[in-house]
């Protein structure tokens, strides 16, 4: 058993500072949009209310910044050295939530009605725009201005990643890799960006910086199989999401794929109520774990955990955040919101 470390915080702690540490950059970088879309932005990020007055709403977990952060201090630089890299991808990933609610047409995010059904459609897309332009622009004032290259790789991997999702939606002959390639592309990148910024940030090596990204990778597709299985069987009181929501949408998830790929009864019956549109959400649940989709992906989600964490030893990390990375990393696949 690893000594523990002197000092090290809790994952909740670590991400609460985080998001106290990035807030004011964030909010700063946010006051420059144009204020057709600024007001829009804070409201989705929790700043204020429709009327523009001060809210406190969740602003999110701050996953991905807390990566950045934390891959910096890994390399024995100060949290603060990776500001920069922190603020860019959470505005990347809010630029991609603003879309995301539009495409799934979700009317509920952190417990609060969406941007797009206060605003309208074309304001929150415009709105999603905007903080995609401003994350660039965070990157290349830089001192590393080629990393808003590294951010376009990893947003034009999430586009074709969100497309592919999409295409599935329309399609009953999903498998299994296709899937997993599909959030390998969508949910991973981000994350993965967040680790290997961090690292460049932090003065890494690149082969450091290779081993920090390969550790956001794996950790992204094990984030999105639990965000899958909170998307079935998690609680709406603390997912802030409808109960049952990706069945409702007879969306093809992860568990939902393997679950259809099984070669079970229950996966054969799950596929010909998938086809339905009256089909109780509570029975597409029950088949899907009966199938083992639900097995299959809390398997998948501990196996990339052991990766991820196997590169982030690889890095040599300093003591104090190699621990809280790992704290960290243990929290985004055990979550239940």
């Amino acid at each position: 058993m690893a000594t523990p470390v002197t000092g090290t915080r809790t994952a909740q702690a670590v991400l609460a500072w985080s998001r106290d540490l990035v807030r004011p950059p964030l909010l700063l970088a946010v006051q420059g949009l144009p204020a057709s879309v600024r007001h829009i932005a804070g409201y989705h990020l929790g700043w204020w209310d429709r009327h523009g007055r001060p809210a406190r709403a969740s602003s999110g977990k701050s996953v991905r910044p807390a990566l950045a952060l934390l891959a910096a201090q890994s390399c024995g630089a100060p949290a603060r050295s990776a500001l920069p890299a922190a603020v860019a991808v959470e505005l990347a990933h809010n630029f991609s939530l603003l879309h995301d609610d539009v495409l799934d047409q979700d009317t509920t995010r952190r417990h609060r009605p969406t941007a797009w059904s206060v605003f309208g459609t074309a304001a929150a897309i415009l709105t999603g725009d905007a903080l995609l332009a401003l994350a660039s622009g965070v990157l290349a004032r830089s001192v590393f201005p080629a990393t808003a290259d590294d951010l376009s790789a990893a947003v034009l991997a999430l586009v074709d990643g969100e497309q592919a999702d999409l295409s599935f939606e329309t399609r009953d002959d999903v498998d299994l890799a296709e899937c997993v390639a599909m959030v390998e592309h969508k949910t991973a990148p981000l994350l993965a960006a967040a680790c290997a910024l961090g690292g460049v940030f932090g003065g890494a090596s690149p082969e450091v910086v290779g081993h920090l990204r390969a550790f956001g990778e794996s950790l992204g597709v094990a984030y999105q199989h639990v965000d899958d299985l909170l998307g079935i069987w998690g609680d709406p009181s603390t997912t802030g999401k409808p109960a049952h929501g990706d069945l409702l949408r007879r969306k093809k998830s992860l568990p939902v794929v393997a679950a259809l790929t099984s070669g079970t009864p229950a996966g054969a019956e799950l596929a010909s109520l998938y086809r339905s549109d009256d089909a109780d959400p509570v029975r597409l649940a029950a088949l899907v774990e009966q199938a083992g989709g639900r097995e299959w992906s809390e398997s998948e989600a501990s196996r990339l955990l052991a990766e991820a964490l196997d590169h982030l030893a690889a890095t040599d990390p300093t003591p104090r955040a190699a621990a809280e990375l790992t704290a960290l990393a243990h929290l985004i696949v055990r979550r239940t919101c």
